[in-house]
């Protein structure tokens, strides 16, 4: 079957985002967004969702992040809705552990056409290094907004801001793998409305 793909190019009067994601890639991460922390983020989406993206932005990081990472978010949300199209013979919902070292995470999605955020994360401190934690909320916020899904993320447990974070991500990727992954028992679209 022909992969899975799609790029969203979003313009504002504060940030230039080309976002791109490929569903069915190897795990490649391509990014130059000018907030290195969030790339190295995006980098375990990739590597433990075995999808490939690409993100290209250029935003007003002398105000400060938040612009360009929530457009970033927006971006790969409306990039992901676009390559999954009508979610047809998808698993819909996925789930994920993720562990780094004493920090632990729980991600849970579902590709239900609605967006709603549920996100209980608890940080050691306030900064990793020059990122805000409060940008990992905004990003997921503009990311499930525009990829119309419903996304529970709970911080378990953690004393290393960096690896709760990180865990944050690793379990979305895997989460996600696991909800878009094609399922041979489902011909059609996983909602009994026939439509997501």
């Amino acid at each position: 079957m022909p992969p899975r793909k799609a790029e969203i190019t979003r313009n504002t009067s504060e940030t230039r985002i080309t976002a791109g994601v490929n569903l069915d890639g190897g795990g490649a991460c391509e990014c130059a967004t000018g907030v290195p922390f969030l790339e190295h983020m995006l980098a375990q989406v990739a590597r433990h969702g075995m999808m490939d993206l690409a993100v290209q932005a250029s935003g007003d990081l002398a105000v400060d992040d938040h612009h360009t990472v929530e457009d970033i978010g927006i971006a790969l949300g409306q990039a992901m809705a676009k390559a999954l199209g009508d979610k047809r013979g998808i698993r819909r919902y996925g789930e994920a552990h993720a562990p780094l070292d004493e920090a632990l995470s729980r991600v849970v999605v579902d590709f239900s056409g609605r967006p709603s955020l549920h996100y209980h994360v608890q940080y050691p401190r306030a900064r990793i290094g020059g990122f805000d934690v409060d940008l990992v909320a905004e990003f997921f916020h503009g990311l499930v907004n525009h990829a119309a899904l419903t996304l529970h993320i709970d911080g378990l447990r953690g004393a290393n801001a960096h690896h709760v974070a990180e865990s944050v991500f690793k379990a979305f990727g895997r989460a996600v793998r696991m909800a878009v992954a094609r399922d041979p028992a489902v011909s059609g679209v996983p909602s009994t409305k026939g439509v997501l």
